[in-house]
């Protein structure tokens, strides 16, 4: 004889007043809880490597400057060449080298910058190196 033997068969209780709550919400009630949101991101955000500017000296600003001139002169032929420059990052301190390669449409004095044919724009200040060896004149 059990403690409930007088209760195990009767029916199941139902509410006339709250509405019975669906398997689904009675499921959410036992799922797992996040406390910690978004702190995958901020970790996964910390970790993220980025490079640090590097100054130029003043001999390898003097050897860009030249390189650039010598584009100045020859714009009219549009050349070709492999340009690295530095993307600061807008998350955190540092940033990425990019190198692109392409044709030079202008050299902008007054935004200072490097336009290529695809229209896209490369501060002067950013680029670290111009590589000539496509270039073709």
């Amino acid at each position: 004889m059990s403690e409930y033997d007088d209760i195990i068969h009767l029916p199941h209780h139902v509410s006339r007043i709250h509405p019975q709550m669906s398997m689904e919400d009675r499921a959410a009630q036992f799922s797992p809880f996040a406390a910690l949101t978004g702190y995958d991101a901020a970790i996964a955000e910390t970790a993220r490597l980025t490079d640090q500017r590097v100054e130029l000296d003043e001999y390898e600003r003097q050897a860009l400057n030249e390189k650039l001139q010598f584009i100045s002169e020859h714009l009219k032929e549009h050349p070709k060449i492999s340009i690295t420059y530095f993307i600061p990052d807008h998350c955190k301190e540092g940033g990425e080298y990019v190198t692109v390669t392409g044709n030079i449409k202008k050299l902008d004095d007054y935004e200072h910058s490097i336009v290529l044919m695809d229209g896209s724009r490369i501060l002067m200040e950013d680029v670290t190196m111009i590589d000539m060896d496509l270039l073709r004149i």
